[in-house]
């Protein structure tokens, strides 16, 4: 018996709210987040790095493989999975990879990778770290970022899935002011919108003055720009006190820090990155073996967190990235594309299922299927339903400049 009047009423009070909360948390974005980025000093990065990380990947197999508890039709995926993409996202270093250079060998070094960027094969993401906007290496930042910019363009427009990685960010106004540089530079350049990453590495960045989760402002703060919110393993162990010895990826000092990212993220389009192991799988075949089982280990516990993606510091960890990303999906894949087609048939599984859980079921697949983990075919036999169905099932949408 309520007067219709009523519903108009709360429709026009809660207009700005629905306006803003859609523009805020838009959904999954339409295209997939990779596994893992690679992270290659500038002065190391040349027209070729693609492929010689493939080689040298291959040849860690062939020299000290199998991998350790890695079936062999695992081991041929991931071989497959090398030879056609052993990259799936790039980052040309010119932070602590590089280090501090003089002005003439970093402006060299930054018309090289932009050469070399122009000329090699492009990963399906590629771009750069510049230095942090903090006062001492501010300058340096925008300069290496503008001058790779021009450089790249005299031999080719920007690749799809090009971003810029902004480490040690520590308040909102650096997010606030790198919305503005990328602003002018793209009308200095001419450029299609520009993408960044937030890398979180100081204890700023999570918890700020007023006791407030600042990187969940500077999200938002980043009107639409940022694509990544990027863990930084050791600077943020350090700020934090961490014995040199116990900094890791699992310290649970990370595991707090990546909660609150994966909150801060949550709905917004923006994807979240584990960091890295600096636990190399080099030296004898049981160092390399060792290396090996480390990372697999910490690669399927960030999967199992809800962290699909982590940084690779060198063409050994390669082979246990996919390994461990492989068997993750290929693991879980007959009881999730079991209880999506249960869901969607609205046949009595034995486990109630709610919308929210069909959506991640279906974002589940659909990473696997986007890194290589699932084939189609199985996937449509399993949970009867193909790519767009399951785009549509995960609810996703295009993020949006605003």
């Amino acid at each position: 018996m309520l007067d219709p009047a009523v519903l108009h009423r709360l429709d026009a009070l809660l207009a700005d709210d629905d306006r803003q909360r859609a523009a805020r948390y838009p959904g999954l974005p339409p295209t997939g987040q990779p596994v893992h980025t690679v992270y290659v000093p500038a002065d190391r990065y040349g027209p070729h790095t693609v492929d010689e990380w493939r080689a040298a990947a291959l040849a860690a197999l062939d020299r000290y493989g199998p991998l350790p508890g890695v079936a062999d039709a695992l081991a041929a995926r991931v071989r497959a999975k090398l030879a056609a993409e052993p990259i799936e996202d790039l980052r040309i270093d010119f932070e602590d990879g590089y280090g501090v250079r003089g002005d003439a060998e970093e402006d060299a070094a930054v018309r090289a990778a932009a050469t070399a960027l122009a000329r090699g094969p492009v990963p399906r993401h590629v771009g750069l770290r510049i230095k942090s906007l903090e006062p001492a290496t501010r300058r340096r930042a925008v300069r290496t970022l503008d001058l790779f910019l021009d450089a790249l363009l005299r031999h080719r427009s920007l690749p799809d899935g090009f971003r810029v990685t902004l480490p040690k960010v520590t308040s909102l106004p650096q997010v606030e002011a790198m919305v503005q540089l990328c602003a002018e530079l793209e009308a200095a350049h001419r450029l299609p919108p520009l993408r960044f990453e937030i890398q979180v590495e100081t204890p700023q960045a999570v918890l700020g003055a007023d006791g407030t989760a600042t990187v969940a402002r500077m999200v938002h703060a980043a009107a639409g720009r940022c694509v990544g919110l990027h863990y930084g393993t050791y600077d943020y162990s350090a700020a934090l006190g961490v014995a040199a010895g116990w900094q890791s990826l699992e310290h649970p000092v990370a595991d707090h820090a990546k909660a609150v990212l994966q909150v801060a993220a949550a709905g917004t389009g923006v994807a979240v990155s584990d960091g890295s192991t600096n636990v190399l799988p080099t030296g004898d075949r049981a160092a390399v073996h060792a290396g090996w089982a480390l990372h697999l280990r910490l690669v399927r516990r960030s999967l199992e967190r809800g962290l699909y993606q982590g940084w690779d510091l060198h063409p050994g960890q390669l082979p246990t990235r996919f390994a461990a990303t492989f068997a993750f999906y290929r693991d879980g894949l007959p009881a999730a594309a079991g209880r999506l087609r249960a869901y969607l048939d609205r046949v009595d599984s034995g486990i109630l299922d709610e919308p929210a859980t069909a959506r991640a079921l279906a974002g589940f697949l659909l990473r696997g299927l986007d890194c290589g983990a699932l084939d189609d075919a199985e996937v449509v036999g399993l949970a009867g339903v193909d790519r767009s169905h399951l785009r549509e099932t995960a609810g996703g949408r295009p993020m949006s400049l605003g």
